[in-house]
């Protein structure tokens, strides 16, 4: 009996402790004075630490909601506030200072289209005097930057020194068995076997976006890229490409539909031409998240005499972009999905599947360090005759590894020096196929904007 008594003198002590502390955590709650005192002193980012604690157990508070939500957002955090305005808003959708504050907040995200909203509803109430006035000036500085922003534009010039372990992209083994013959061994041409160079680089381009109105708009831009390597010239290479569409959306949502067109040259003559169709769809689900659905056909035409390698590409896929840390870091991972049409290719037609995910953090207030890693499996439909042993047919798989680490450091405003290294390892179960590639370049580019 004595022992059951103590236990349950115990419980109730530990429960009467229990409830004290409860009791004085919602005592602060309900308490908001202090937190209304430090955004008198125009303390609010101590105001928003103070509050944001207990906003589990006081969403749908009114009076807690709101002030969070001007502490949010006058400390800078207007996504935060946002949310809390929202639950101001469900329960009393005529407060005019809320709404105001929920125009301020999408002003500072950028969103001006949901920002004048905002305004515009609060106007229809008939408001005092001085918040006409400051709803006057907040329409009128969206009206200056929304007339600002109807045409951008962004170039960049960069040049590039590099070392590269395969410029060719081939096997390192000289010589093949080709177990359609009964495994007789040849020798490879040398130019078909992986090649070490130097090189140098150089690449320019830009893009101009031209708003018609605030969700419709035209896009148009061009890159061109060129490689020269040291002694292997016969492997030197330029690229051109353009590309030209339609902007629609604005704020949360935003679209392009548009064409490509490129060339590729390999010595100073055309390798192969290249056309299609892209479209793409971004989502900006709140200031630190984007996601995005993507998807491109594309003709890729080779010249006469190896035009069997002419092959349709179709690619989709999903991108998921995350930034923390007040935007001094982020994360992205990519997965896509594709098939190729080739019905002359050695190999036949291929689906692939890729992920990829990559990062980047700011180290100080000029140099980010990023870093990627990437994989991906494809999976061809015709029987290569040359590789298949007698009597067998042996279709090619193959897996590709990549990896890069590097670094960008904004020696000046426009300016950037970027040091980096990248890995690539191509496995196939035809010999011929496997490679690896080791590049380690600087390249120092000048952007306008």
């Amino acid at each position: 009996m004595t022992n059951s008594f103590s236990v349950k003198r115990t419980l109730l002590a530990l429960s009467i402790c229990l409830c004290a502390v409860g009791n004085s955590a919602l005592a602060a709650e309900v308490n908001l004075e202090k937190a209304e005192a430090l955004m008198k002193q125009g303390k609010a980012a101590d105001a928003y630490s103070l509050l944001e604690p207990f906003e589990f157990q006081q969403s749908g508070n009114v009076k807690f909601d709101y002030l969070l939500g001007i502490a949010a957002l006058d400390s800078g955090k207007p996504d935060k506030a946002t949310i809390a305005f929202e639950r101001v808003l469900a329960v009393d959708p005529n407060f005019a200072g809320a709404r105001i504050d929920m125009g301020r907040a999408y002003f500072q995200l950028g969103d001006f289209a949901r920002a004048k909203v905002e305004f515009e509803s609060v106007l229809a109430q008939n408001p005092p005097a001085a918040a006409k006035a400051t709803i006057a000036k907040y329409l009128e500085a969206i009206e200056k930057r929304e007339n600002a922003s109807k045409t951008k534009s962004s170039a960049y010039i960069e040049a590039t020194l590099g070392y590269d372990t395969n410029i060719n992209f081939a096997t390192g083994n000289s010589q093949i068995a080709v177990p359609a013959l009964g495994n007789l061994i040849f020798t490879l041409n040398p130019s078909s076997v992986r090649i070490s160079d130097s090189y140098r680089g150089l690449g320019f381009g830009g893009e101009v976006e031209h708003r018609i109105t605030p969700d419709f708009g035209l896009y148009a831009g061009a890159d061109m890229r060129a490689r020269s390597n040291n002694t292997q010239d016969l492997f030197d290479s330029d690229s051109f490409d353009v590309r030209a569409g339609l902007a629609m959306g604005s704020g949360v949502n935003t679209f392009r539909f548009g064409g490509i067109a490129g060339r590729y040259v390999l010595d100073g003559k055309t390798n192969r031409d290249t056309n299609g169709l892209t479209g793409e769809w971004r989502h900006l689900v709140n200031p630190a998240n984007l996601v995005s659905s993507f998807g491109q056909y594309a003709r890729y035409r080779f010249e006469p005499t190896i035009s069997v390698n002419n092959f349709e590409q179709s690619t989709y896929g999903v991108n998921w972009l995350h930034i923390y840390k007040d935007g001094k870091a982020l994360v992205s991972a990519t997965l896509l999905y594709g098939i190729e049409r080739a019905p002359l290719r050695a190999d036949g037609g291929k689906t692939f599947t890729g992920l990829r995910m990559g990062g980047q953090v700011q180290v100080n207030d000029k140099t980010e360090v990023f870093a990627g890693l990437g994989t991906q499996i494809g999976k061809f439909d015709a029987a290569n005759a040359a590789f298949s042993p007698l009597g067998e047919t042996l279709t090619r798989d193959d897996k590709q590894y990549d990896a890069n680490l590097g670094l960008n450091w904004h020696f000046s405003k426009a300016w950037t020096l970027r040091p980096q290294v990248s890995y690539l390892r191509n496995k196939s179960n035809i010999v011929i196929y496997e490679h690896k590639r080791t590049d380690v370049s600087i390249t120092i580019r000048r952007d306008f904007k």
